[in-house]
């Protein structure tokens, strides 16, 4: 049971990831530790090659971006960021001196939050891999990856029937017996162009 629970939860998210990857925002750095060369891309398509690691400054003008462009909190006032746990390496070492939560705060942390910084929430996963294929091959210059920001109303999920267990239907005499998980579920981008788009994708060339 547990193993198929996991299971779905990986399908389900690389479902849900060629959506978020459908977005027409693209932001990388283009000159290594110049952290005033930004580029944002409105086509769908990084035509640059991001050399550096994410940052507490690099953070700050993505933010920045995403407001001057009306994109629309996810929570509260809060953005959502979504990357691997090593992508996040460097924003969290520029973090370690602040005070993230203040006590109130700690009940709203999200499943998998890593912190929370300029209107954002950290939120770590493991389920899509690296690289620009996702098939686990690093950037060229190797010091960063991917990273989803979002606002609300970014990818909408319809329920036909609501993911279940099911047990096999007995055979040979009922020596052969399975189980497997089963849902009619579909997910869609909800803006398809760039002027309403509410996901910026941390992006590179190769």
């Amino acid at each position: 049971m547990q193993a198929l629970k996991n299971d779905a939860v990986k399908t389900f998210d690389r479902a849900v990831h060629t959506q978020f990857n459908a977005t027409r925002l693209r932001i990388c750095s283009t000159a290594g530790t110049n952290t005033t060369a930004l580029a944002l891309f409105t086509t769908g398509t990084c035509t640059a090659t991001n050399n550096a690691a994410y940052n507490s400054t690099y953070h700050k003008m993505v933010i920045d971006t995403m407001k001057e462009r009306n994109i629309p909190p996810y929570l509260g006032d809060d953005y959502v960021s979504l990357a691997w746990p090593t992508t996040y390496r460097t924003i969290k070492n520029n973090l370690e001196g602040i005070h993230q939560y203040t006590r109130p705060g700690l009940g709203l942390i999200m499943n998998g939050e890593a912190g929370r910084y300029e209107n954002t929430r950290f939120v770590e996963q493991t389920n899509i891999g690296k690289g620009i294929s996702n098939d686990g091959t690093a950037w060229t210059i190797g010091v960063s990856d991917w990273i989803y920001f979002f606002g609300e109303d970014t990818v909408l999920e319809v329920v036909v029937i609501p993911e279940e267990i099911r047990a096999k239907i007995p055979t040979d005499y009922g020596r052969s017996k399975g189980v497997a998980y089963y849902a009619l579920l579909g997910w869609g981008i909800v803006q398809t162009n760039a002027t309403d788009d509410r996901i910026v994708k941390w992006d590179s060339k190769a």
